[in-house]
């Protein structure tokens, strides 16, 4: 599962990196966040064909995280659609249409997952690239409009992450995380052509042993009110502190909940 992660990175520098361009919608970009969370704007990057040229390029672009099927007729279906499992992702009706025709990369600078200690304490650890460049996670990207509101209300962009069984830099950790996607095959997922679904499917696999770095943090970022550079420090691992009563140290809430 990915519930919760962080991108402070700016826009433009992200654009750089994944050899996109920023969309030229008029939308805030999301701020900077180190406990992104479920509802939240986030970027992704999608490719956007030139009906002039006939040529695809990369566009860093606004989503809502929690995708919203098209055929939905509550945005709020999009609540609990924050991650995809890779093993159904082609097949599973909140997704499958999402998976053939709109693949996203969504970029972060890291995430958190949770490890339930003795006791039921719960440890959050936060996760990055051991090169220090930032994740592409493997993610679907819908576009839904109310169909009861008026003809000129905006519609929504939304996304979701997949997910796929952990890898060894899990180390015991969780035994799911996000697929992570290597440069050599971000135009394979991209491609707007691309409709082998067995070449797609392929690709969401845990990342390579060694591809991530991780170390305990705060249970503070719990709370979704919470969201400062602190929570991605490191914490001795075995002097962490119990949660607050005040705090809410699940990293989803009830309506939040992994598909």
């Amino acid at each position: 599962m990915c519930g919760r992660f962080a991108l402070v990175t700016p826009p433009a520098r992200l654009a750089r990196y994944f050899q996109a361009v920023l969309d030229d919608r008029d939308e805030d970009e999301p701020p900077p966040s180190w406990n992104v969370a479920p509802t939240d704007r986030v970027v992704g990057v999608r490719a956007r064909r030139s009906k002039e040229t006939d040529t695809v390029s990369r566009v860093l672009t606004p989503f809502r995280w929690g995708l919203i099927p098209s055929w939905a007729k509550d945005a709020a279906v999009g609540n609990r659609l924050f991650n995809a499992r890779g093993e159904t992702v082609a097949t599973k009706a909140s997704f499958r249409t999402a998976f053939a025709a709109h693949r996203i990369l969504v970029p972060a600078d890291g995430f958190y997952e949770w490890h339930k200690l003795d006791g039921g304490t719960r440890q959050p650890y936060y996760f990055t690239r051991t090169d220090g460049a930032p994740l592409a996670f493997a993610g679907l990207a819908e576009w839904w409009r109310d169909s009861n509101a008026p003809p000129d209300a905006p519609g929504i962009r939304s996304c979701t992450i997949i997910t796929t069984a952990a890898g060894h830099d899990m180390e015991g950790i969780h035994d799911r995380m996000p697929v992570i996607l290597s440069p050599d095959t971000f135009d394979v997922w991209l491609d707007p052509d691309n409709d082998e679904i067995p070449e797609l499917v392929s690709l969401l696999h845990a990342a390579p042993d060694g591809t991530l770095t991780h170390h305990p943090v705060s249970t503070r970022v719990g709370n979704v009110r919470n969201n400062d550079a602190d929570l991605v420090a490191p914490v001795p691992e075995r002097t962490v502190q119990a949660p607050s009563l005040f705090d809410n140290e699940n990293p989803t809430s009830s309506s939040a909940r992994p598909a």
